[in-house]
């Protein structure tokens, strides 16, 4: 037997010492393990509201900026229409004319009144001077009635936040001529979610409820398949995944999400119990001479009832022992 040179066998000693002890022996059987899909998923707002300009003219005052938080009902802009001033000022003077003519029109019926008292005068005169009263009092109330509703037009140049939450875009500038129904600002509230289109192959295997995976940070979350729309477009599925915290700084926002697109069987074993030694990588078998050294080709992580397990794409069958390699002997 060809003897290994002095520094590599120091190596496989070393190794050999960095293995862990007393694990138990693992009899391999299939295992049905997940097949995920990573795909983007985009941070959408769930509420995304227009704030829109409900009269036309001049916008004097903007105090809404990307990225704001506002509550809801809480003034974003100013819009002026000077004409409503000028119309203000017309049913103002209409007014006054008025109130000068059912003074007279009151003096005139108070002395036909008299006059009638004394025989002087007929009733029907009287009650033409009673009906130009009331003629003149109801066109005062017409002209207040018009008055409101152009001062209540004025009261809608204020632009009011539609709901709670963060300004996401600000169209306009201040000084800039707004129609009405023109959209000042967009506001996005109601929290957050994200947005995945994953290709209609995997169309059948999306179901509202599953759990998802979420890359952010570094890090994996936990999310849910809250909502799969029927309707394919591109020859993609359009999806909503919601977790629970999600920041709203960043609407738009892509995150890596894994999908669950399937199931298969695969042999895991504990990633404990698989060494690397020059480059390969080794689990420790039990055969009928003893236990002895395998190589493997490892594949992919998975995490089983909270062990760090490791699938074997080739070196390993169902029905084989696997024991710590710790305990298998060197020469």
């Amino acid at each position: 037997m060809a003897r290994l040179p002095g520094h590599l066998l120091l190596s496989l000693m070393l190794g050999a010492a960095a293995l862990p002890v007393g694990a138990e022996p693992v009899t391999l059987a299939p295992v049905t393990v997940t097949e995920w899909k990573a795909v983007y998923g985009t941070v959408e707002a769930r509420d995304r509201i227009p704030a829109r300009a409900r009269i036309g003219g001049t916008l004097v005052a903007l105090s809404a900026a990307e990225g704001d938080l506002v509550e809801a009902g809480q003034e974003l802009a100013r819009i002026v229409d000077d004409k409503l001033d000028f119309q203000l000022a017309a049913l103002a003077a209409q007014k006054e004319a008025l109130a000068a003519q059912l003074a007279n029109a009151g003096a005139d019926l108070q002395r036909g009144e008299d006059l009638l008292k004394n025989g002087v005068t007929t009733t029907q005169r009287v009650d033409a001077l009673r009906t130009q009263v009331d003629v003149l009092t109801g066109q005062i109330a017409s002209l207040d009635a018009q008055a409101e509703v152009v001062a209540q037009q004025a009261k809608e140049g204020v632009v009011l936040a539609p709901v709670a939450g963060r300004v996401l875009d600000v169209p306009q500038t201040k000084g800039a001529v707004v129609m009405p129904g023109e959209v000042v600002a967009v506001v996005g509230g109601g929290g957050t979610f994200l947005r995945i289109a994953v290709p209609e192959r995997h169309a059948t295997a999306l179901t509202a409820g599953d759990a998802i995976r979420v890359s952010e940070g570094g890090e994996d979350r936990e999310g849910r398949l809250a909502r799969v729309y029927p309707l394919i477009e591109g020859g993609r599925v359009v999806a909503d995944v919601e977790i629970e915290g999600l920041p709203d700084s960043f609407v738009g926002a892509r995150m890596l999400v894994r999908l669950p697109v399937g199931e298969r069987k695969a042999l895991l074993v504990p990633k404990a119990d698989v060494v690397t030694r020059a480059g390969l990588d080794f689990v420790g078998v039990q055969g009928a001479d003893g236990a002895a050294l395998r190589t493997i080709v490892p594949g992919e992580a998975q995490v089983v009832d909270g062990v760090e397990m490791v699938e074997v794409i080739s070196g390993l069958s169902a029905g084989d022992v696997v024991v710590p390699a710790s305990e298998v002997g060197h020469e």
